[in-house]
Protein backbone atom coordinates (compact mmCIF):
# COMPACT_ATOMS: atom_id res chain seq x y z
CA UNK A 1 0.00 0.00 0.00
CA UNK A 2 1.20 3.39 -0.90
CA UNK A 3 2.39 5.74 2.52
CA UNK A 4 3.95 4.05 5.57
CA UNK A 5 6.63 3.32 6.93
CA UNK A 6 8.50 1.39 4.79
CA UNK A 7 9.39 -2.35 6.06
CA UNK A 8 12.39 -2.09 7.81
CA UNK A 9 15.60 -5.18 7.47
CA UNK A 10 14.37 -7.67 9.04
CA UNK A 11 17.43 -8.53 11.19
CA UNK A 12 17.60 -12.60 12.42
CA UNK A 13 15.29 -13.02 15.46
CA UNK A 14 18.10 -15.50 16.94
CA UNK A 15 20.52 -13.29 16.72
CA UNK A 16 22.89 -12.98 20.12
CA UNK A 17 24.03 -9.14 20.98
CA UNK A 18 27.38 -8.19 21.36
CA UNK A 19 29.73 -5.70 21.59
CA UNK A 20 32.49 -5.47 19.70
CA UNK A 21 36.03 -4.35 20.88
CA UNK A 22 38.18 -1.63 20.57
CA UNK A 23 40.87 -3.73 20.74
CA UNK A 24 41.99 -7.05 19.75
CA UNK A 25 42.75 -8.13 23.19
CA UNK A 26 39.07 -8.04 24.55
CA UNK A 27 37.58 -9.18 21.50
CA UNK A 28 34.62 -11.44 22.32
CA UNK A 29 34.48 -14.96 20.47
CA UNK A 30 32.53 -16.05 17.35
CA UNK A 31 30.96 -19.24 17.53
CA UNK A 32 29.61 -21.17 14.31
CA UNK A 33 25.78 -21.83 13.98
CA UNK A 34 25.19 -18.51 15.68
CA UNK A 35 24.11 -15.38 14.51
CA UNK A 36 25.38 -11.93 16.49
CA UNK A 37 24.06 -8.36 16.61
CA UNK A 38 26.04 -5.37 17.38
CA UNK A 39 26.18 -1.44 16.59
CA UNK A 40 29.08 0.26 14.44
CA UNK A 41 29.32 3.56 15.18
CA UNK A 42 30.97 6.51 12.61
CA UNK A 43 34.48 6.10 12.25
CA UNK A 44 34.08 3.13 14.39
CA UNK A 45 36.44 0.17 14.47
CA UNK A 46 35.56 -2.97 16.63
CA UNK A 47 37.24 -6.52 17.06
CA UNK A 48 35.95 -9.85 17.24
CA UNK A 49 37.51 -13.42 18.02
CA UNK A 50 37.31 -16.67 16.01
CA UNK A 51 39.37 -19.70 17.01
CA UNK A 52 40.72 -21.84 14.37
CA UNK A 53 42.46 -25.02 13.60
CA UNK A 54 42.73 -26.81 10.01
CA UNK A 55 39.43 -25.26 8.60
CA UNK A 56 39.11 -22.15 6.06
CA UNK A 57 36.86 -19.68 8.23
CA UNK A 58 34.60 -16.92 6.58
CA UNK A 59 32.80 -14.27 8.79
CA UNK A 60 30.30 -12.31 7.05
CA UNK A 61 28.75 -8.84 7.88
CA UNK A 62 25.77 -7.51 6.97
CA UNK A 63 26.04 -3.91 7.63
CA UNK A 64 22.30 -1.96 7.94
CA UNK A 65 21.97 1.99 7.86
CA UNK A 66 19.42 4.10 8.85
CA UNK A 67 16.41 3.56 6.03
CA UNK A 68 16.55 7.33 4.34
CA UNK A 69 19.76 8.29 5.74
CA UNK A 70 22.46 10.20 3.76
CA UNK A 71 25.53 8.62 2.56
CA UNK A 72 28.22 9.60 -0.20
CA UNK A 73 29.90 8.28 -2.22
CA UNK A 74 32.43 5.49 -1.75
CA UNK A 75 30.92 6.17 2.21
CA UNK A 76 30.90 2.01 3.57
CA UNK A 77 32.75 -0.86 5.58
CA UNK A 78 35.80 -2.80 5.19
CA UNK A 79 35.84 -6.51 7.10
CA UNK A 80 39.16 -8.60 7.74
CA UNK A 81 40.79 -11.06 9.16
CA UNK A 82 44.30 -10.84 11.21
CA UNK A 83 46.22 -14.01 12.88
CA UNK A 84 47.89 -13.03 16.22
CA UNK A 85 50.89 -10.95 14.76
CA UNK A 86 48.41 -8.44 12.71
CA UNK A 87 49.09 -10.02 9.50
CA UNK A 88 45.46 -9.56 6.97
CA UNK A 89 44.44 -12.95 6.05
CA UNK A 90 41.67 -11.79 3.62
CA UNK A 91 38.88 -8.52 3.65
CA UNK A 92 36.15 -7.43 1.62
CA UNK A 93 35.15 -3.91 1.48
CA UNK A 94 31.46 -3.05 0.48
CA UNK A 95 29.90 0.84 -0.36
CA UNK A 96 27.13 2.76 -1.78
CA UNK A 97 29.06 3.47 -5.10
CA UNK A 98 27.25 6.19 -6.92
CA UNK A 99 23.98 5.54 -5.81
CA UNK A 100 23.79 7.16 -3.10
CA UNK A 101 20.96 6.18 -1.14
CA UNK A 102 20.91 3.39 2.28
CA UNK A 103 20.97 -0.31 2.32
CA UNK A 104 21.96 -3.05 3.35
CA UNK A 105 25.45 -3.79 2.51
CA UNK A 106 27.18 -7.44 2.87
CA UNK A 107 30.72 -8.50 2.61
CA UNK A 108 33.09 -10.78 4.26
CA UNK A 109 36.22 -11.87 5.87
CA UNK A 110 38.01 -14.93 5.46
CA UNK A 111 40.83 -17.17 6.32
CA UNK A 112 42.53 -20.19 3.93
CA UNK A 113 43.72 -22.88 4.44
CA UNK A 114 46.50 -23.17 1.85
CA UNK A 115 50.19 -25.56 1.94
CA UNK A 116 51.28 -22.66 -0.28
CA UNK A 117 50.81 -19.69 1.60
CA UNK A 118 53.62 -18.33 4.30
CA UNK A 119 51.08 -16.63 6.60
CA UNK A 120 47.19 -17.02 8.01
CA UNK A 121 48.07 -20.85 8.75
CA UNK A 122 48.26 -21.50 12.56
CA UNK A 123 46.12 -22.98 14.65
CA UNK A 124 44.61 -20.37 17.52
CA UNK A 125 43.31 -16.94 17.67
CA UNK A 126 42.14 -14.84 14.99
CA UNK A 127 40.86 -11.77 15.17
CA UNK A 128 38.19 -9.94 12.58
CA UNK A 129 37.91 -6.28 12.35
CA UNK A 130 35.10 -3.94 11.04
CA UNK A 131 35.84 -0.30 10.28
CA UNK A 132 33.54 2.73 8.72
CA UNK A 133 34.93 4.05 6.16
CA UNK A 134 32.79 7.00 5.65
CA UNK A 135 32.65 10.65 4.88
CA UNK A 136 29.05 12.32 5.28
CA UNK A 137 26.92 10.13 6.82
CA UNK A 138 26.83 10.49 10.94
CA UNK A 139 24.52 7.78 11.52
CA UNK A 140 25.16 4.74 13.38
CA UNK A 141 25.20 1.30 11.55
CA UNK A 142 23.38 -1.93 12.73
CA UNK A 143 25.35 -5.20 11.99
CA UNK A 144 24.47 -8.74 11.40
CA UNK A 145 27.56 -10.93 12.31
CA UNK A 146 27.76 -14.63 11.10
CA UNK A 147 30.54 -17.16 11.09
CA UNK A 148 30.86 -20.05 8.77
CA UNK A 149 33.60 -22.54 8.95
CA UNK A 150 34.28 -24.95 5.42
CA UNK A 151 36.44 -27.84 5.41
CA UNK A 152 39.56 -28.36 3.64
CA UNK A 153 39.67 -31.19 0.79
CA UNK A 154 40.76 -34.53 1.51
CA UNK A 155 43.04 -34.42 -1.54
CA UNK A 156 44.33 -31.17 -3.44
CA UNK A 157 42.09 -30.66 -6.66
CA UNK A 158 42.81 -28.29 -9.71
CA UNK A 159 43.70 -24.96 -9.12
CA UNK A 160 44.12 -23.57 -13.03
CA UNK A 161 40.72 -22.15 -14.04
CA UNK A 162 39.50 -23.08 -17.61
CA UNK A 163 40.38 -20.28 -19.99
CA UNK A 164 37.63 -21.13 -22.01
CA UNK A 165 33.96 -21.18 -20.22
CA UNK A 166 29.98 -20.60 -21.42
CA UNK A 167 29.86 -17.02 -20.81
CA UNK A 168 26.83 -16.42 -23.16
CA UNK A 169 23.86 -15.00 -21.82
CA UNK A 170 20.90 -17.44 -22.16
CA UNK A 171 17.37 -16.85 -23.20
CA UNK A 172 14.83 -16.48 -20.92
CA UNK A 173 13.77 -19.04 -18.26
CA UNK A 174 10.36 -20.94 -19.46
CA UNK A 175 6.98 -20.65 -17.83
CA UNK A 176 4.75 -17.96 -17.14
CA UNK A 177 5.64 -15.33 -14.54
CA UNK A 178 4.61 -16.88 -10.76
CA UNK A 179 4.20 -14.03 -7.75
CA UNK A 180 6.51 -14.64 -4.85
CA UNK A 181 7.41 -11.68 -3.07
CA UNK A 182 10.55 -10.96 -1.54
CA UNK A 183 11.53 -11.41 1.93
CA UNK A 184 12.87 -8.41 4.23
CA UNK A 185 15.95 -9.67 5.26
CA UNK A 186 18.50 -12.20 5.00
CA UNK A 187 17.24 -14.65 7.48
CA UNK A 188 13.70 -14.44 5.53
CA UNK A 189 14.57 -14.01 2.25
CA UNK A 190 12.30 -16.07 -0.05
CA UNK A 191 13.52 -19.01 -1.96
CA UNK A 192 13.20 -19.28 -5.73
CA UNK A 193 14.81 -21.62 -8.65
CA UNK A 194 15.00 -21.07 -12.15
CA UNK A 195 11.81 -18.97 -13.79
CA UNK A 196 10.02 -16.19 -13.56
CA UNK A 197 9.05 -14.10 -10.56
CA UNK A 198 6.73 -11.04 -9.77
CA UNK A 199 7.02 -9.41 -6.77
CA UNK A 200 5.73 -5.58 -5.72
CA UNK A 201 8.83 -3.17 -4.31
CA UNK A 202 8.24 0.54 -2.53
CA UNK A 203 10.71 3.06 -3.14
CA UNK A 204 13.41 2.80 -0.29
CA UNK A 205 12.46 -0.72 -0.32
CA UNK A 206 14.92 -4.01 -0.36
CA UNK A 207 13.61 -7.57 -0.97
CA UNK A 208 15.75 -10.36 -0.50
CA UNK A 209 15.54 -14.14 -2.27
CA UNK A 210 18.07 -16.56 -2.61
CA UNK A 211 18.62 -19.66 -4.94
CA UNK A 212 20.42 -23.08 -4.57
CA UNK A 213 23.13 -23.23 -7.24
CA UNK A 214 25.03 -26.25 -6.88
CA UNK A 215 28.76 -27.57 -8.17
CA UNK A 216 28.91 -26.82 -11.88
CA UNK A 217 26.28 -24.71 -12.66
CA UNK A 218 25.59 -21.12 -13.41
CA UNK A 219 23.22 -18.31 -12.14
CA UNK A 220 21.95 -15.91 -14.61
CA UNK A 221 19.87 -13.11 -13.10
CA UNK A 222 17.90 -9.89 -14.78
CA UNK A 223 15.34 -7.87 -12.83
CA UNK A 224 12.94 -5.36 -14.71
CA UNK A 225 11.32 -2.74 -13.33
CA UNK A 226 7.75 -2.66 -14.86
CA UNK A 227 6.09 0.91 -16.15
CA UNK A 228 4.43 3.68 -14.23
CA UNK A 229 1.03 5.11 -15.33
CA UNK A 230 2.39 8.84 -14.20
CA UNK A 231 5.18 10.27 -14.43
CA UNK A 232 8.38 10.35 -16.55
CA UNK A 233 11.27 12.07 -14.71
CA UNK A 234 14.29 9.70 -15.05
CA UNK A 235 15.67 9.09 -11.83
CA UNK A 236 19.36 7.40 -12.05
CA UNK A 237 20.26 4.48 -9.91
CA UNK A 238 17.19 3.83 -9.47
CA UNK A 239 17.37 -0.27 -8.52
CA UNK A 240 20.75 -1.65 -7.29
CA UNK A 241 20.74 -5.92 -7.69
CA UNK A 242 23.12 -7.42 -5.82
CA UNK A 243 24.21 -11.34 -5.53
CA UNK A 244 25.93 -12.39 -2.37
CA UNK A 245 27.41 -16.04 -1.86
CA UNK A 246 26.40 -18.85 0.86
CA UNK A 247 29.04 -17.37 3.21
CA UNK A 248 27.14 -13.57 2.49
CA UNK A 249 30.28 -12.60 1.32
CA UNK A 250 29.63 -9.88 -2.14
CA UNK A 251 29.67 -10.99 -5.65
CA UNK A 252 28.16 -8.47 -8.42
CA UNK A 253 25.27 -6.26 -8.39
CA UNK A 254 24.51 -4.02 -10.91
CA UNK A 255 22.41 -0.71 -11.25
CA UNK A 256 19.03 0.80 -13.64
CA UNK A 257 17.94 3.87 -14.18
CA UNK A 258 13.66 4.50 -14.37
CA UNK A 259 11.87 6.79 -16.41
CA UNK A 260 8.04 5.46 -16.00
CA UNK A 261 8.82 2.96 -18.77
CA UNK A 262 10.08 -0.32 -18.37
CA UNK A 263 14.04 -0.86 -17.04
CA UNK A 264 16.00 -4.02 -17.18
CA UNK A 265 19.22 -4.74 -15.82
CA UNK A 266 21.75 -8.04 -15.48
CA UNK A 267 23.95 -9.51 -13.24
CA UNK A 268 27.07 -10.30 -15.30
CA UNK A 269 27.95 -13.46 -16.98
CA UNK A 270 29.09 -15.85 -13.95
CA UNK A 271 31.39 -19.00 -14.27
CA UNK A 272 29.92 -21.95 -12.93
CA UNK A 273 30.27 -22.91 -9.06
CA UNK A 274 33.67 -24.20 -8.70
CA UNK A 275 36.40 -24.66 -6.06
CA UNK A 276 39.30 -23.54 -8.32
CA UNK A 277 37.54 -20.04 -8.85
CA UNK A 278 38.85 -19.06 -5.47
CA UNK A 279 42.16 -18.62 -6.91
CA UNK A 280 41.07 -15.61 -8.85
CA UNK A 281 41.74 -12.37 -7.97
CA UNK A 282 38.60 -10.94 -9.64
CA UNK A 283 35.56 -10.52 -7.17
CA UNK A 284 33.01 -12.00 -9.26
CA UNK A 285 35.00 -15.00 -10.17
CA UNK A 286 36.55 -15.84 -6.65
CA UNK A 287 32.60 -15.24 -5.02
CA UNK A 288 31.48 -18.16 -6.87
CA UNK A 289 33.55 -20.41 -4.78
CA UNK A 290 31.38 -22.98 -3.05
CA UNK A 291 27.79 -24.58 -3.29
CA UNK A 292 24.66 -23.47 -1.20
CA UNK A 293 22.28 -21.02 -1.48
CA UNK A 294 23.18 -17.72 -3.03
CA UNK A 295 21.35 -14.35 -2.04
CA UNK A 296 19.61 -11.56 -4.12
CA UNK A 297 18.74 -8.14 -3.12
CA UNK A 298 16.82 -5.69 -4.82
CA UNK A 299 16.66 -2.04 -3.37
CA UNK A 300 14.12 0.32 -5.14
CA UNK A 301 15.50 4.13 -4.96
CA UNK A 302 13.40 6.17 -2.55
CA UNK A 303 13.97 8.89 -5.17
CA UNK A 304 10.81 7.22 -6.87
CA UNK A 305 8.34 8.69 -4.03
CA UNK A 306 9.11 12.03 -5.40
CA UNK A 307 8.18 11.80 -8.56
CA UNK A 308 5.83 8.54 -9.33
CA UNK A 309 4.24 8.47 -5.59
CA UNK A 310 5.11 6.19 -2.48
CA UNK A 311 2.91 3.13 -3.95
CA UNK A 312 4.73 0.05 -5.39
CA UNK A 313 6.17 -0.37 -8.61
CA UNK A 314 6.27 -4.11 -10.13
CA UNK A 315 9.64 -6.19 -10.17
CA UNK A 316 10.16 -9.31 -12.00
CA UNK A 317 13.03 -11.25 -11.37
CA UNK A 318 14.18 -14.18 -14.05
CA UNK A 319 16.62 -16.57 -13.09
CA UNK A 320 18.13 -19.35 -15.05
CA UNK A 321 20.35 -22.27 -13.92
CA UNK A 322 22.45 -23.75 -16.80
CA UNK A 323 24.24 -26.89 -16.25
CA UNK A 324 23.76 -29.78 -14.76
CA UNK A 325 24.99 -30.46 -10.85
CA UNK A 326 27.96 -32.23 -10.55
CA UNK A 327 30.12 -33.67 -7.82
CA UNK A 328 31.72 -31.65 -5.05
CA UNK A 329 35.46 -31.24 -4.46
CA UNK A 330 35.82 -33.91 -1.79
CA UNK A 331 35.37 -31.86 1.79
CA UNK A 332 37.31 -33.09 4.32
CA UNK A 333 34.29 -33.21 6.38
CA UNK A 334 30.36 -32.48 6.06
CA UNK A 335 30.14 -29.89 3.90
CA UNK A 336 27.23 -28.08 6.09
CA UNK A 337 25.62 -24.50 4.41
CA UNK A 338 28.02 -25.24 1.46
CA UNK A 339 26.05 -27.91 -0.84
CA UNK A 340 22.73 -27.99 -2.08
CA UNK A 341 19.95 -30.91 -0.86
CA UNK A 342 17.12 -32.06 -1.86
CA UNK A 343 15.41 -30.01 0.68
CA UNK A 344 17.05 -27.26 -0.75
CA UNK A 345 15.55 -27.89 -4.04
CA UNK A 346 12.46 -28.46 -2.92
CA UNK A 347 12.10 -25.06 -0.61
CA UNK A 348 13.05 -23.67 -3.57
CA UNK A 349 10.60 -24.71 -5.71
CA UNK A 350 7.52 -24.28 -3.18
CA UNK A 351 9.04 -20.57 -2.06
CA UNK A 352 9.59 -21.56 1.39
CA UNK A 353 11.92 -18.65 3.29
CA UNK A 354 14.77 -19.14 5.35
CA UNK A 355 13.23 -18.71 8.71
CA UNK A 356 10.76 -21.28 7.90
CA UNK A 357 13.16 -24.18 6.48
CA UNK A 358 15.31 -23.32 9.69
CA UNK A 359 11.85 -23.73 11.59
CA UNK A 360 11.30 -26.77 9.83
CA UNK A 361 14.66 -28.58 10.31
CA UNK A 362 14.86 -27.33 13.94
CA UNK A 363 11.59 -28.93 14.66
CA UNK A 364 12.94 -32.37 13.06
CA UNK A 365 16.08 -32.34 15.19
CA UNK A 366 14.14 -32.13 18.41
CA UNK A 367 11.95 -35.16 17.28
CA UNK A 368 15.25 -37.24 15.95
CA UNK A 369 17.25 -36.18 19.61
CA UNK A 370 14.13 -37.37 21.31
CA UNK A 371 14.67 -40.80 20.17
CA UNK A 372 11.19 -41.59 19.63
CA UNK A 373 10.70 -45.38 18.36
CA UNK A 374 7.95 -44.77 16.09
CA UNK A 375 7.98 -43.26 12.99
CA UNK A 376 4.92 -41.18 13.15
CA UNK A 377 5.86 -38.10 15.26
CA UNK A 378 8.61 -37.75 12.37
CA UNK A 379 6.04 -38.41 9.45
CA UNK A 380 3.62 -35.81 11.29
CA UNK A 381 7.15 -33.52 11.19
CA UNK A 382 7.64 -34.00 7.63
CA UNK A 383 3.75 -33.29 6.61
CA UNK A 384 3.96 -30.20 8.66
CA UNK A 385 6.77 -28.79 6.37
CA UNK A 386 5.15 -29.36 3.67
CA UNK A 387 2.31 -27.84 4.64
CA UNK A 388 3.78 -24.81 6.04
CA UNK A 389 5.60 -24.78 2.35
CA UNK A 390 2.06 -25.20 0.65
CA UNK A 391 0.66 -22.39 2.54
CA UNK A 392 3.77 -20.22 1.87
CA UNK A 393 2.90 -21.00 -1.84
CA UNK A 394 -0.55 -20.29 -1.85
CA UNK A 395 -0.48 -16.92 0.03
CA UNK A 396 2.45 -15.98 -2.37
Amino acid sequence: PAGGAVPPYAFDGSAQRVQGAASSSDAVRLKTGQTYRDTLEKDGKVYYRVDLDRQNAYVSVVAVPRAGGEVDYGDGFKVSMQDGSGTECGYQQANFSSSRFTRPLAAYARRIVDADSPTCQGAGAYYVLVERESKANTDDWELEIRYASEPVLKKAGPTELPEVWASGTPGPPPGDPRARQGGSGVRDAISLTQGEWRSDIRPGQTLFYRVPVDWGQQLFTTAELGSSASGDEYIGQALVLSLENPALGHVEEATVGYSGKPATLALDALRPVAHENRTSSAEATSGMRFAGWYYLSATLNPALAEEYGDRTVPLTLRVTLRGAAKPGPGYDGDAGQFSVTADDRAAADQGVSGAQAAEADGSLRVVAVAGIGSGTVLLLGLGGWTLLARRRAAAA
